[in-house]
């Protein structure tokens, strides 16, 4: 393994000071703000351009699961762990379609906000302490402690220092607001592009030298030759995987409860595009929706490629910890092979994509504590100057509650990007469940979105347990159960999504009609109406161009 050299030391200052000066001019030349304090604060009102919105909507969703995770998936499955970023490209079409016109109609700031206004109070706090919860003690965690774990292995620091060094620098970014972050996401989101794509490219470099040839095209050819299962798209029941990723459940199924959910109904993604217009909102996520489209090459390839590597020796046993193979060690031990220079930038690229992150985890948790609980329950005249101070406090505390309890979960042990899918994958039907019925059915009623809140998590749960108390056999050949090596029919992850979805929003609907259509039923009623799903020529071009290369992957690689 090499050490870094003065030079790749050299470029990372670079970037850290390009970023917190940039940080800084954006704070001083945008501090007049567009309206009241807290909503310029949190929201950005009015000041974000369509490029920044989509650049600061990836720059948040990629991050250390994503780099260390799925690049690991890469090289344990394969291709196929792309899905999730090659869906959540058509979703942000769709969520720019049909969700955002509701939002931003309905001069919605915040997810519990929405549910408030649709269902009541009792909903709306209910759900705003599961998600101040959920953001703290999973993503948060997880997003500081593996990009901590990646840097530490990179620059031979301590684990706690790393810690506190991406703590304090996304801190310190979050505390200047959301201009702050959607600016500096432009240039983050630079870094994770360029330092991704240099990474992919030297890495499929070292692929073509095992064959003693040049260049990333040729080590692209050679890798495609020679692990050709790994370019599978769609996996078959055979394959070891299939419980991960189970066959066209991935096109069809529980993947798209999976994006909805995650691209729709999340404070910390639809915060970026809630401050904006209809126009400029569209824009951002369709622009982000192109950039999603790059992110199998930067996260996805390195991993495939990590694997070619290992199968030819030349890794050694750099991929084994404890004598066995560990998938996350693929991106560390690329980066780590870089020659000097490019590993700085490589580096700057994994360290803007965590930073980046945790700065809008950091908003989204102040925005949702200030907003819904703060202001709504304990000081309801607090002035705009007490909010904006207030979610400065709330960001500081949330970091430190994450740097103390991030090293307790075993994060690093479960694998950040299954850690992540596993505790959200819980309350994902319920909460899309909830948000769709809320828009499209007038009907739906404040108990029947309490029976989404808690169905849906008892319902996972049940599926989850339900192989080791009794025999799923007989859902094996109807393809929602395989026979797993320890012998019992399991429901694959993303395929008790989708069961337990249905059945939440078939047990809304009986709610909802046994309660009768009352007007008490709605705090307020949603102004939707069929205009406010129209988009120009140009989103709709933009959006057949991503249905084309979507398909055109899928039918070359199935």
């Amino acid at each position: 393994m090499s050490t870094f050299s003065t030079l790749d030391v050299t470029v990372f200052l670079v970037y850290f000071i390009l970023v917190a000066g940039y940080g800084i001019w954006v704070f001083r030349r945008k501090q007049g703000g567009s309206g009241k304090a807290s909503h310029d604060y949190f929201l950005a009102e009015g000041s974000l351009t369509w490029w920044a919105i989509g650049a600061s909507l990836i720059a948040s969703n990629i991050s250390a699961e994503q780099f260390i995770g799925m690049s690991g998936s890469g090289f344990r499955i394969g291709m196929a762990i792309a899905v999730y970023e090659l869906m959540a490209a058509a979703t942000l079409v769709i969520v720019a379609v049909f969700f955002m016109p509701v939002y931003l109609k309905n001069r919605i700031y915040t997810m519990p906000q929405f549910l408030e206004q649709r269902y009541g109070k009792a909903v709306a706090t209910t759900m705003a302490l599961f998600w101040l919860g959920l953001y703290v003690v999973v993503n948060l965690t997880s997003i500081l402690y593996l990009g901590a774990l990646a840097i530490s292995s990179l620059s031979g620091i301590a684990l706690l220092p790393c810690m506190l060094f991406l703590a304090v620098f996304a801190a310190v970014i979050t505390l200047g607001g959301m201009k702050v972050i959607g600016y500096t996401d432009v240039v983050q989101v630079t870094c994770l592009v360029v330092g991704g794509l240099v990474t992919t490219w030297l890495a499929l470099d070292m692929v073509a030298a095992l064959a003693h040839k040049q260049g990333a095209l040729s080590g692209l050819s050679e890798l495609y030759a020679h692990t050709r299962d790994h370019f599978d798209m769609v996996l078959t029941r055979d394959n070891p995987n299939y419980m991960d990723l189970p066959g066209l459940s991935v096109l069809l199924g529980g993947m798209w409860i999976v994006n909805l959910n995650y691209w729709g109904c999340n404070q910390y993604i639809t915060q970026r595009a809630l401050g904006a217009d209809l126009p400029t909102a569209r824009k951002g996520l369709l622009f982000a929706a192109f950039l999603k489209l790059l992110m199998p090459v930067i996260v996805v390839l390195p991993g495939i490629a990590a694997y070619a590597l290992d199968k030819s020796g030349a890794l050694g046993d750099a991929m084994k910890v404890g004598g066995e193979i560990n998938p996350d060690r693929a991106y560390p031990i690329l980066l780590n092979l870089l020659p000097s220079g490019l590993k700085g930038i490589a580096f700057a690229a994994l360290t803007a994509a965590v930073v980046a992150s945790l700065a809008g985890k950091a908003n989204s948790i102040a925005t949702i504590f200030t907003l819904d609980i703060y202001n709504k329950a304990f000081n309801k005249q607090a002035s705009e100057q007490r909010m904006v101070w207030i979610g400065r406090v709330s960001v500081v505390v949330a970091m430190a509650l994450a740097v103390l309890i991030a090293p307790m979960l075993g994060i690093d042990k479960k694998g950040g990007f299954q850690y992540i899918q596993e505790y959200t994958g819980f309350v994902s039907p319920g909460i899309l469940a909830m948000f769709l019925l809320g828009f499209f059915w007038k009907r739906t009623t404040a108990g029947a979105a309490m029976f989404a809140t808690l169905g849906g998590l008892v319902g996972s749960i049940v599926l989850k347990f339900l192989p080791s108390m009794m025999d799923l056999s007989f859902l094996v050949p109807i393809g929602f159960a395989k026979v797993t090596a320890g012998g019992l029919a399991e429901i694959p992850f993303l395929d008790r999504m989708f069961i337990v979805f249905w059945v939440v929003v078939a047990g809304m609907v009986v709610i909802s009609k046994m309660a009768g259509v009352k007007r008490d039923n709605l705090s307020k009623p949603m102004h939707i109406d069929t205009s406010l799903f129209r988009v120009d020529g140009a989103f709709a071009l933009g959006s057949a161009v991503i249905a084309v290369a979507l398909t055109t992957i899928y039918s070359l690689w199935w």
